[in-house]
């Protein structure tokens, strides 16, 4: 299998968001978000990374935390981090998102759901690997924090990708941990062809 061409792009969606009584809210950013996710998407070759929350003071907060490690003092003392937040970008809502990546490509991207859940249209990661090399359009690969994304958003994706299960029952990962590894199934090097 050849290495994967693809634009791809990464939304982490804080709202509209279930809490875990299975109400709609905003959550809040989570620091290690921002860095973690923002190191395995320039890892991945990842076009943007983008936080999607509507509250501006959450907005106001990554783009210090942002401004600190790509222009601050942080940039000066580690580099690598500079690096990472360079592909970190913010917006207010997914559709907002959506556009300025069809501004970016002339084309409107694939929306990829990651959940815990199975849903009709959910799909294996080979054979969403095999999608990101056949089809000549970007992709946007989204993320839900709190207890995931709405049925909503869920349902005007073109795709689910299929949980993540290890070798146990346990099924409750961070986001960062199943971004992480969404990345590496779907744009890694194919090191078993080896």
């Amino acid at each position: 299998m050849a290495k994967i061409e693809a634009d791809v792009y990464l939304g982490l969606v804080h709202n509209p968001i279930y809490n875990k009584l299975g109400e709609v809210i905003t959550t809040t950013v989570t620091n290690y978000d921002l860095h973690d996710i923002a190191r395995a998407a320039k890892t991945y070759d990842i076009n943007k990374y983008y936080i999607i929350n509507n509250l501006k003071s959450q907005q106001e907060l990554v783009e210090r935390v942002r401004d600190y490690w790509t222009g601050g003092r942080g940039a000066d003392y580690v580099y690598n981090r500079h690096q990472a937040f360079s592909v970190l970008e913010i917006a207010s809502e997914l559709e907002e998102v959506k556009e300025e990546i069809r501004k970016e490509t002339g084309q409107e991207p694939l929306l990829i759901a990651t959940d815990a859940r199975e849903y009709p249209n959910t799909i294996s990661y080979k054979d969403m690997r095999s999608e990101l090399q056949q089809i000549d359009r970007p992709f946007l690969i989204i993320y839900g924090t709190g207890y995931g994304l709405t049925k909503e958003m869920v349902a005007d994706c073109d795709y689910v990708l299929y949980p993540i299960w290890g070798r146990g029952d346990f099924n409750h990962l961070s986001v960062r941990s199943a971004a992480s590894i969404i990345m590496d199934r779907l744009l890694s090097d194919p090191w078993w062809e080896a």
